[in-house]
């Protein structure tokens, strides 16, 4: 009886094993007819990812183009404050900081705005881990554009904000090139490292909506403390 049970245990494993690994197959190789293209664009429209970018002229030809977006319900101004202290040491980027730091890259996402980190200029580097791509600014224009390179140059990272009826639109466009790559790192980038970037930026560009959604809401509900605090002032002022 024993060995019979053992025989189905093994004969399950061996099932279930086949099943995940058809299953993984499966998605790799219908990766680039029916999810590519979703992936390297969540969030964007046709037109935004079609559109030109700062920094598109920063490096021609990339391996990689991903376009990727979010609205967020707060203006530009407590939008911009988060991109501008990213970085490891600085204030993280707002994704799976288990998963950076796994790969050694000491990011640490914080829930505040640090005043020291927001006078961000062109030629400023924004480290990614201690020894990791550093990230050069390129072009800086508040509450409108940031566009980052790396200082061999094979990866540009930039960011356009937008002002619309519901707040800002936020739009994250990398570049990427991969010159020598290998045939299997290229295989590996394409169905690992791509699917990989998207759960990771998503995760980066939720967290940079609820922190900008949660400041703008403090902000609005100062500014009512504020007129109200000034009405009951007016009030006292006219009975007086």
């Amino acid at each position: 009886m024993a060995s019979i049970e053992a025989v189905k245990k093994t004969k399950l494993a061996a099932l279930t094993t086949g099943a995940l690994a058809g299953a993984i197959t499966a998605a790799v190789a219908s990766y680039p007819l029916l999810w590519r293209q979703w992936c390297l664009t969540w969030g964007a429209t046709v037109e935004e990812a079609g559109n030109a970018m700062p920094g598109d002229d920063l490096l021609a030809g990339p391996d990689m183009l991903a376009t990727r977006a979010i609205t967020i319900e707060a203006p530009p101004s407590d939008v911009w404050p988060w991109l501008v202290q990213m970085g490891s040491g600085r204030g993280g980027a707002y994704t799976y900081d288990w998963v950076e730091n796994l790969l050694g890259l000491d990011m640490h996402s914080v829930a505040e705005i640090v005043p020291e980190l927001q006078n961000l200029r062109v030629g400023d580097v924004l480290p990614v881990g201690s020894n990791g791509p550093a990230l050069r600014v390129q072009i800086l224009r508040p509450e409108q554009a940031l566009v980052l390179r790396s200082e061999d140059g094979q990866w540009v990272w930039a960011f356009t904000l937008a002002a619309v009826l519901e707040g800002t639109r936020l739009i994250s466009r990398n570049r990427i090139a991969t010159p020598g790559a290998s045939p299997p790192r290229r295989a590996f980038n394409f169905a690992v490292m791509e699917p990989g970037s998207l759960i990771m930026e998503r995760k980066m560009l939720l967290g940079i909506k609820e922190r900008a959604e949660r400041l703008a809401g403090t902000r609005s509900a100062d500014r009512s403390i504020e007129v109200r605090n000034s009405s009951d002032v007016s009030a006292v002022d006219g009975q007086g």
